[in-house]
């Protein structure tokens, strides 16, 4: 279990002789779904998580080590036009001889890691990523083929209210592609920044509200952005409110001796807690003729916000999706869950996204890290030329418009600085996407 080998993970972040935690366990048995790669009592394959708190995962988060994207294995390469796209989705799978399949769906709050965790596992960079909210509008597909698993990684936008998305104008997709990825999937990755000393001692509530919904998909925690934690003494607290106390069916209780007195940022948890309260309290109540489309009756709602956590995660992982190696752990993880049966997907395909939609994707990146507030929302594209040269070159044109004069001016930027930065560095990223060199032009005018 992953609390049950924090002891030594304790001991080295407090640089303290051997203090020890005590945890005990109610009715803990000898199971077999303890043993790696054996089916549990839910014909789901568990592999324990102690692996997630490696000698060498602890190093390197004592060291405060921050890595960029580990491109991973030499991979093929998305297709540079449409058509090629489109013709190598449509392929049939070269199944081996023994396949086995897994669909996983990436689900948590706004700005949690989920794309960036989604690239790691990847090897490569195909979906954007920024400290902004809402970086991802649509579901996207990622396809991981090793040997003979093949693992479909569901990369979804960040959870939210119908309210929020009436009230800031977003696409209708933010609410419903997370809700149809998490019905198709085999396993479903929690995914939740730590870091939020707000939000991270309770499950987001569009998290809970897909978990109730849907408690017959085997499901797994995993902590994001350990690295950022300055008290690693609270990944048990934490681990333990998220989890209510149980992982795989087993109830676990911790007590720590190393006791920190946090008065004041508990405090200021219990203000900003009331203050959310009161948010939440001016929102409308949800219609009863729309109650089908969640499942849920208001007296559940009601019951569910006063929940923090889970209990039914199958077991927990505490990682940095920026670390290729910390999320290598967790892939392992996924190869061994993988169940016996047809490959969705030729061998080849890396995402169902179309060439354009990679190029958007990189440019908006972009302008959401460059572009202050609610500037790069109200922006739209449009790519004007697509053009694959002779020498392998791929041309690329992209045309921004731009609602006001001053969006035009922070877009442009002094001497056109701002728009320079925004191409060369989309253009970067779709070279590694497409695997050639990439010449991509941007321009911006008043939108009509």
């Amino acid at each position: 279990m992953a609390l049950r080998v924090c002891e030594s993970f304790m001991r080295r972040c407090l640089r303290a002789p051997a203090r020890p935690l005590l945890l005990a366990t109610v009715s803990l048995r000898p199971r077999a779904a303890f043993r790696p790669g054996v089916l549990s009592g839910h014909g789901f394959p568990f592999t324990p998580a102690c692996s997630v708190t490696s000698s060498i995962f602890l190093d390197r988060l004592l060291k405060g080590k921050m890595p960029g994207v580990d491109q991973g294995p030499c991979q093929q390469p998305v297709p540079p036009d449409r058509a090629s796209q489109l013709s190598l989705l449509l392929r049939p799978p070269d199944q081996p001889e023994n396949p086995k399949t897994l669909r996983v769906a990436v689900i948590g709050a706004p700005n949690a890691g989920k794309s960036t965790l989604t690239n790691q596992l990847l090897g490569r960079k195909l979906f954007a990523v920024s400290q902004k909210v809402h970086t991802t509008r649509s579901r996207a597909l990622g396809v991981i083929t090793v040997d003979d698993t093949q693992i479909i990684l569901l990369d979804t936008p960040g959870l939210t209210t119908p309210f929020k998305v009436k009230r800031h104008q977003l696409e209708k997709s933010l609410l419903v592609d997370p809700l149809k990825s998490l019905r198709e999937a085999d396993l479903v990755v929690v995914l939740v920044d730590i870091s939020d000393k707000w939000t991270r001692d309770r499950l987001d509530f569009e998290v809970l509200k897909c978990l109730t919904l849907n408690p017959h998909i085997p499901a797994v925690l995993v902590l994001n952005k350990v690295d950022l934690l300055k008290n690693k003494t609270l990944l048990l607290d934490i681990t333990a409110k998220l989890t209510e106390g149980v992982v795989n069916g087993q109830r676990l209780r911790v007590r720590d001796v190393v006791k920190t007195l946090q008065k004041e940022t508990d405090e200021m948890q219990i203000k900003h807690k009331a203050a959310l309260e009161a948010q939440a309290g001016e929102e409308p109540c949800p219609n009863p003729d729309t109650q089908d489309q969640r499942g849920l009756s208001r007296e559940q709602l009601r019951t569910l916000k006063s929940r923090r956590g889970w209990p039914h995660f199958k077991d927990v992982f505490m990682l940095c999706a920026a670390d290729g190696e910390d999320v290598e752990t967790l892939k392992r993880y996924l190869m061994v869950a993988a169940k016996p049966g047809p490959w969705h997907y030729h061998s080849d395909v890396l995402t169902d996204q179309s060439p354009e939609d990679v190029c958007i994707n990189a440019v908006r990146e972009k302008l959401l890290e460059y572009l202050p507030q609610e500037v790069p929302y109200t922006i739209s594209q449009h790519i004007e030329l697509w053009r694959e040269t002779e020498d392998g070159k791929l041309d690329i044109s992209v045309k921004l418009h731009v609602k006001k004069n001053s969006h035009m001016t922070m877009v442009i930027g002094p001497g056109g600085q701002v728009m320079a930065s925004i191409a060369r560095e989309a253009s970067e990223d779709l070279t590694n996407a497409f695997m050639r060199e990439v010449r991509l032009k941007i321009s911006a005018t008043l939108k009509n």
